[in-house]
């Protein structure tokens, strides 16, 4: 595998076997020095045109940790404040030779048209509304840690499904693993077709019936029309909260959570949610990912057993 530009470029195989070396990485990651040389000597550049918390500290923090050297880029400040371009600013930072690029932008397909422009590896970090496979890759990490397998398990994603890339990729992910996803929101946040791919509820009447609740952030950023009446309509009606969320449910959220939105506050802190265990999984996971495709899939599971001064 040269480039991570969707789920769909892995298989069942290919994704066990990322999160099984995302496993091993573990032990690193609870070092004094959280630090190994399997990348020493190779250049990744986070190429990122939206704001990022998690994933861009989680892919720097997963370069690093394998002794990459790293060059952060972001379009706030740049030239493309000048009005350059997404080739024109790739073509350039190609120039510094990296091994591997991490982008994130707004627009839909753009990861693939980048992997066009470079020699370098393309690792996907979200496409605007389309996908964002890492993030799906850490959850499926997440769920496998909490629940041992997938494998049958019901997994209802809940919210805002158009504007949404994360679940895009979850339900290729999730179904690829063996789970039953069902989708929920009002009519105006799922998309034509999606019967398609899963099956689709407009209510919540049934949440009890699920082993997994994951719900979405209200992609406002991304709305261009009123696609609800109000915020706090929709809370009434779609939020999870403590008499929603059963006590056997495993909750998630890929985060920045909007309290009192998607999520009430007391389920947030519950023993129910992992979203903490999801940020976490998010570096071994990248760092999985990294390694995989700047060694190549068949090279050796990495020695851990050697640290390096940070």
């Amino acid at each position: 595998m040269r480039h991570l530009l969707s789920i769909n470029d892995l298989d069942r195989q290919g994704i066990e076997q990322i999160l099984d070396r995302a496993k091993t990485f573990t032990e690193v990651s609870e070092r004094e020095i959280k630090k190994v040389p399997a990348l020493r000597g190779r250049r990744v550049l986070n190429l990122f045109y939206e704001s990022s918390t998690r994933t861009r500290s989680s892919f720097e923090l997963a370069a690093k940790s394998l002794s990459a050297d790293v060059i952060n880029f972001a379009a706030s400040g740049s030239a493309v404040d000048k009005g350059e371009s997404l080739k024109d600013t790739v073509q350039t930072l190609s120039a510094y030779r990296p091994d591997l690029i991490v982008i994130r932008t707004p627009f839909v397909g753009a990861a693939e048209l980048v992997a066009g422009w470079t020699t370098a590896g393309v690792v996907n970090a979200g496409d605007g509304k389309h996908e964002h496979p890492t993030q799906a890759l850490l959850d499926v990490y997440t769920l496998r840690e909490r629940l041992g397998s997938l494998e049958g398990a019901n997994i209802w994603i809940v919210g805002d499904i158009t504007h949404s890339r994360v679940a895009r990729s979850c339900i290729l992910a999730f179904q690829m693993m063996g789970a039953k996803v069902t989708v929920a929101g009002p009519p105006t946040l799922i998309p034509r077709g999606m019967e398609a791919l899963c099956e689709v509820r407009y209510d919540l009447d049934d949440l009890a019936e699920a082993d997994v609740v994951y719900a979405l952030r209200m992609q406002n950023e991304r709305m261009t029309d009123s696609f609800v009446p109000s915020l706090r309509e929709y809370a009434a009606r779609y939020q999870i909260d403590g008499r929603r969320l059963h006590p056997r449910q495993v909750l998630m959220h890929p985060g920045p959570v909007n309290r009192g939105v998607e999520l009430a506050a007391e389920v947030i802190d519950s023993p129910q949610a992992v979203i903490g265990q999801q940020v976490e999984a998010g570096v071994v996971v990248r760092m999985a990912v990294l390694y995989d495709l700047l060694t190549g899939r068949n090279a050796p599971k990495p020695a851990i057993t050697t640290a390096v001064p940070a």
